[in-house]
């Protein structure tokens, strides 16, 4: 459910002929009252077009660009100085959901004597990582997902849908049913019912 909320804000925003280009969980947020249950995408402090306003032409491929967003959840053609595209976005995205399920990427925690050491060591153990030694252990549609990103063109326009009917056939195959409420708005009930006070302004 939260995979389908954020592709389809990720697609919003490429609609409007925008890439965002810092992907991370920081950058969306949890609405309140009626809108607990959905996700908000935030901060476009690097946002860019990608396509010409006028002739909506695909903008061109550069390289030697500087790192733009955070190298954790960065596409590997970022960290190869790349012009970013649809693409990049979606990558990053799939790094997010693998934080989400694992809790860490096997590239966190890396040092460096300055941030370029850091940043190429980041790239290297992304690149010399596998899909398969990535995705170990989790379901199948994570490493699918990551593949398909990669395997993308630079002006290739993303099936948003087929990237969405991953989860979406994922969670039936689990068994969970889409209520459209989080774990956590569960939680949050329950806390309410145990204390009617509400939390402490102390």
């Amino acid at each position: 459910m939260l995979a389908d909320q954020l592709l389809t804000a990720v697609e919003y925003l490429h609609g409007k002929s925008f890439i965002h280009r810092d992907i991370k969980p920081e950058n969306f947020l949890m609405g309140v009252g009626p809108n607990r249950n959905k996700v908000f995408m935030i901060d476009f402090g690097f946002a860019k077009r990608y396509r010409d306003q006028r002739t909506r032409w695909h903008i061109s491929k550069s390289r030697n660009n500087p790192l733009i967003g955070t190298a954790r959840y960065c596409s590997i053609n970022t960290h190869e100085g790349k012009e970013q595209s649809r693409r990049d976005d979606l990558e990053s995205l799939g790094y997010m959901l693998i934080y989400f399920l694992r809790g860490s990427l096997p590239w966190q925690g890396l040092k460096g004597a300055n941030k370029k050491q850091r940043y190429n060591k980041i790239m290297e153990c992304k690149i010399s990582t596998s899909i398969e030694e990535l995705c170990k252990d989790i379901p199948k549609e994570f490493g699918t997902y990551i593949f398909y990103c990669r395997c993308l063109k630079f002006d290739e326009r993303p099936d948003y849908k087929y990237l969405r009917q991953l989860f979406q056939i994922l969670f039936k195959r689990r068994g969970y049913q889409n209520d459209n409420t989080f774990d956590w708005t569960f939680l949050e009930e329950k806390e309410s019912k145990l204390d009617p006070a509400g939390p402490s302004t102390a």
